[in-house]
């Protein structure tokens, strides 16, 4: 299999100038200064590296945390994907956000992502044999690296191909840090499984804080804040004034995998010329 090659900020750009014309490439090149914006104050955050204790907080049930993901605006960048493995230092190996392009019904092309979908009715939590993974009282489903045994169960029991599994010891930076911000969370350990945490180390300290996740930049998950064309958005559901409450109401979306009752808590504004 030929390596994976991807493009750094500066090569996205070159390419986007170099091609032009259509209205995505247009929409592209008309956030680049915006997006030079974003990714400085992603990298000026300062915000402390925050050990595995962070995933034994239980969680407010006050909140129910959920993401949208508008598949009209994404553009493909991919800079969700790059923020998170920086942030949550994760190797390319080990994607907890996966980018990958699809096509409609009808043959529209459109750029689709993926991180954990946090299931109100998780497979995973189900199969653990050592209660290692469990869903938070605000929705997230956390892991507890300490009890994980490496039994890959909760991999097999996702549907959505969400998790994936540490074989090597691993020391060091993923490598994104200096271009996509700092690492906020330390390695985990070789053996265990590993996913999308919506950055829980920032909601939690950002609640202590006072502050809004989904509102506030160092209370919400990096792939959030980078995105130049705002087609993630984070936060409560349980606050009906929330952005994404009333953008779920506001607009048609869909699930992935609905029929099989997992309840996901990612959301997706589907892309032009694909039928609900």
């Amino acid at each position: 299999m030929a390596e994976e090659k991807f493009l750094t900020r500066r090569e996205f750009i070159t390419a986007m100038t170099a091609i032009g014309g259509s209205a995505v490439v247009a929409l592209a090149l008309a956030e680049i200064e915006p997006l030079a914006d974003l990714i400085q104050r992603e990298l000026a955050l300062e915000l402390p590296e925050v050990r595995r204790e962070v995933a034994h907080a239980s969680g407010d049930a006050r909140h129910h945390w959920a993401m949208l993901i508008d598949l009209r605006k994404c553009i493909g960048c991919q800079y969700c994907v790059y923020a998170c493995q920086a942030v949550n230092n994760v190797p390319d190996d080990m994607r907890w956000n996966v980018y990958f392009p699809e096509v409609t019904t009808t043959g529209v092309p459109f750029h689709m992502t993926r991180p954990c979908m946090h299931c109100q009715d998780a497979p995973c939590t189900a199969v653990c044999p050592t209660r290692a993974t469990w869903q938070r009282a605000d929705g997230i489903v956390v892991m507890d690296y300490d009890l994980c045994i490496g039994c890959r169960y909760c991999q097999v029991a996702c549907p959505y191909d969400a998790r994936t599994f540490n074989w090597r010891a691993r020391s060091g930076s993923s490598g994104y840090q200096s271009e996509w911000g700092a690492a906020e969370v330390e390695p985990r350990p070789r053996g265990v499984a590993e996913k999308c945490t919506f950055c829980i180390h920032r909601i939690d300290r950002g609640l202590a804080q006072g502050m809004v996740p989904g509102v506030d930049r160092p209370a919400t998950p990096a792939c959030v804040n980078i995105c130049p064309v705002e087609a993630r958005i984070f936060g409560d559901l349980n606050d009906p004034d929330s952005r994404i409450s009333r953008l779920i109401k506001a607009l048609p979306t869909f699930r992935l995998r609905e029929d099989l009752g997992t309840e996901p808590n990612v959301y997706y504004v589907p892309p032009e010329g694909m039928p609900l």
